[in-house]
């Protein structure tokens, strides 16, 4: 009994100490409670790059402009004789764009050129991602929804004549679809044009157009076209404006990222549903993601966009160069070249297939990886979406259960017999497995119509574009991780790059050769955190040479006879007077497409020549770089990145 006795008073005291524990525990998570502070991009920026007084020094090896490129300078304006449009034109042509951002932005600079060759009146064209969803800001018509419509008249006023709407006799005619409407390719030439349309517009005053590619003329025109190729570039770079609310919230995310007094580089993954579909790129995904691509790559082949077969090897696709670079591959890129793990890095594109799943590497490495909702607050972005209509908050919603009479009903309507035993109880379906755009892919094989919501987010994403392009056009660096993808669309990155070459074609713009990057992946597949010091220094030696010439001319031949906006050189570009002579690069058809732009103008030799020899000393002076010198001639370098980037054990994902 007395031992007994003993049990119960030890357990009795336990059982208090383990009582006085709990609250203690309990109180100081109530206190300590206050201290827990959420992550965010901002405060990680914050406690990274403090503000400093002292100014910012930069290292030229990761940041430094392009000394090739320093001669070639921005120069649209016409070069011949040009005279003002006449108010007596041959007719009106309106026009319908399909497709995101970058197709209404190389369709709008297509159809200003057409116009300009027919000698017509433009009608401002109408978006049709603004148009199909439903209910967005009243604010905004479908082209005022993205750009600044009197910006744009303004600027091509000695160039086109452009009218907002077509005259009141004209409308009702235009309703009940009395004019002629075509649907150009984005390849057709000027003739088809002058012999196909032209007819019809000075018959009828009207002519429609559908553009559904991106485009709806030929990228490369003869050289007696010059000036028409001009005007594409003063279309894009100057008409093309986005409506002020865009261009200020745009302007204070620049200024936010430069605030931290760093330097910082844009990517654009370009994992594109359509793209990765159009070159069978599905293997490289897992999961629901492949399925999702060869049933849009199956609808391709269906409506005659695809010629190949539906099952291709994606890893021979990603050997020739035809399938993205991954977000994991880009950042063991950018830890080759030297760019520290505390770089900024802006992360455009307003969607990217895959989810934040394939960012999970990325983030690994480049702790400040931002993009635009950790630089804007959810009451700026939707004020520039301004005032919607409400959609309902659930629109998920079960399907109805069948009763058991009609289930027997259905059992006994199945057909003669022998049948087949009744399927089991399906397991109940929740509504966090069926929210979502793929959804339907669990239950059906036939991708349901876009939703209400849908089409709301497909016409945000032409917003989140802008405040991305307008990002990446003024980044310090930027990353493209697929461009050029051969499908003739123009492509986002494509168009970025096309910008910064026009605007100063010196900044620092990679331009990597994705088959060879694949075959540089190859040879260290089984040591990839860790590579060798060959590898890294041939990583950097291509990656270098995509910034210069060389890697300018390649890009050259292969994108701008899809895409004149990606490369609008010779005919956009002058170059100042420079000791350095520029080798001539023909196109297949012996046309000359680099090296033969006119001499700048004068006074824009004397503004820019005293800046290209300032560059010529500090690029001389940087060469004597003693971290460069120590890669060249080190003896005990070791054969991981550990010497030329700040090493992180957690890397290794063995370790």
């Amino acid at each position: 009994m007395v031992f007994k006795s003993k049990i119960k008073w030890v357990a009795l005291l336990v059982l208090t100490l383990s009582l006085g524990s709990m609250v203690a525990h309990l109180s100081m998570t109530k206190f300590s409670s206050m201290n827990l502070i959420q992550y965010s991009a901002k405060d990680a920026l914050s406690h990274d790059f403090p503000n400093i007084v002292s100014p910012v020094i930069r290292n030229k090896r990761l940041w430094g402009t392009v000394r090739s490129l320093e001669s070639l300078q921005p120069y649209a304006n016409p070069r011949n004789s040009y005279p003002v449009p006449n108010e007596n034109t041959n007719g009106f042509i309106f026009a319908k764009i399909f497709g995101g951002f970058e197709k209404i932005r190389s369709s709008i600079c297509d159809l200003v050129t057409i116009s300009r060759l027919l000698n017509a009146t433009l009608v401002i064209p109408e978006i049709q991602e603004s148009t199909r969803s439903k209910q967005i800001s009243y604010k905004f018509k479908t082209f005022s929804y993205l750009y600044d419509e009197e910006q744009f008249i303004a600027s091509l006023k000695n160039d086109v004549n452009i009218v907002k709407s077509l005259p009141e006799h004209l409308k009702a005619a235009r309703r009940s679809n009395e004019f002629p409407i075509f649907k150009p390719k984005n390849s057709a030439s000027p003739n088809f044009y002058i012999k196909e349309i032209l007819p019809n517009l000075k018959k009828a005053k009207v002519v429609g157009l559908i553009i559904t590619e991106g485009g709806c003329l030929q990228s490369i025109l003869p050289p007696s076209m010059s000036e028409f190729q001009r005007l594409r570039c003063r279309v894009a770079f100057h008409a093309l404006q986005f409506r002020s609310e865009i261009q200020t919230l745009g302007r204070q995310m620049v200024e936010r990222l430069r605030a931290w007094g760093q330097p910082f580089l844009s990517y654009h993954p370009g994992l594109v549903r359509d793209t990765l579909a159009y070159h069978g790129c599905a293997e490289l995904f897992q999961d629901v993601h492949t399925e999702l691509i060869q049933y849009r790559r199956a609808q391709m082949i269906r409506q005659g966009i695809v010629s190949d077969e539906l099952n291709v090897d994606s890893h021979l696709q990603r050997e020739n160069g035809s399938c993205p670079l991954m977000p994991e591959e880009v950042g063991l890129l950018l830890r080759a070249m030297g760019y520290p793990s505390k770089t900024i890095i802006y992360l455009a594109g307003s969607q990217t297939f895959g989810g934040q799943r394939l960012l999970i590497p990325l983030r690994a490495m480049f702790a400040n990886l931002v993009d635009r909702t950790s630089l804007c607050s959810k009451t700026e972005l939707s004020d520039l979406v301004g005032p919607e209509t409400p959609l309902p908050s659930d629109i998920f919603q079960l399907p109805r259960p069948k009763s058991e009479s009609e289930i027997k009903e259905e059992w006994s309507r199945a057909g003669p017999r022998p049948r087949p035993l009744p399927p089991p109880p399906e397991r109940r379906i929740y509504p966090h497995e069926k929210e979502g755009w793929y959804g339907w892919i669990t239950e059906t094989d036939k991708e349901p119509n876009p939703s209400p919501r849908d089409l709301r987010m497909q016409a945000h994403r032409l917003l989140w574009d802008a405040l991305d392009y307008i990002i990446s056009v003024e980044a310090d660096a930027f990353f493209p991780g697929f461009n050029n993808d051969g499908s003739g669309w123009p492509d986002f990155s494509g168009l970025v790059m096309g910008q910064r070459l026009y605007e100063r074609a010196s900044s620092r713009t990679y331009r990597p050769d994705r088959k060879t990057i694949a075959a540089l992946f190859d040879i260290t597949r089984g040591n990839m955190y860790h590579p060798k010091h060959d590898w890294t220094l041939s990583v950097k030696e291509h990656l270098n040479k995509s910034l210069s010439e060389e890697g300018l001319i390649r890009q050259l031949l292969l994108s701008k006879p899809n895409s004149f906006l990606s490369h609008p050189l010779p005919e956009c570009s002058c170059r100042i007077s420079s000791l350095e002579l520029t080798k001539q690069t023909e196109g297949k058809d012996g046309r000359v497409l680099y090296g033969d732009e006119h001499e700048c103008p004068i006074w824009m030799q004397s503004a820019e020549a005293v800046g290209v020899r300032n560059d010529d000393v500090e690029s001389a002076e940087d060469d004597n770089d003693v971290v460069e010198q120590q890669e060249r001639n080190g003896p005990d370098f070791t054969t991981s990145l550990t010497s030329t980037i700040d090493h992180d054990e957690e890397w290794d994902p063995n370790g």
